[in-house]
């Protein structure tokens, strides 16, 4: 196991805007324009953006998961 995997472990299993920005080293305004680009599933819960650590990392290894 590497560290990157070992840190990743340490995330919940719903990830926020600001964690996704943080996994990826990309600035906020990023995070949100990927967040918003429908690559991925994403739940809405008031102002917030919340994505499934799972369905993140399967994009984020290139699997299809648009819905």
């Amino acid at each position: 196991m590497n560290l990157t995997q070992k840190k990743l472990k340490e995330y919940p299993s719903v990830l926020s805007v600001a964690d996704i920005q943080t996994i990826l080293g990309i600035g906020r305004r990023q995070a949100y324009e990927l967040v918003n680009s429908g690559s991925f599933h994403v739940a809405r819960v008031g102002r917030r953006i919340m994505v499934s650590k799972s369905v993140f990392l399967k994009w984020l290894k290139g699997a299809n998961t648009a819905v």
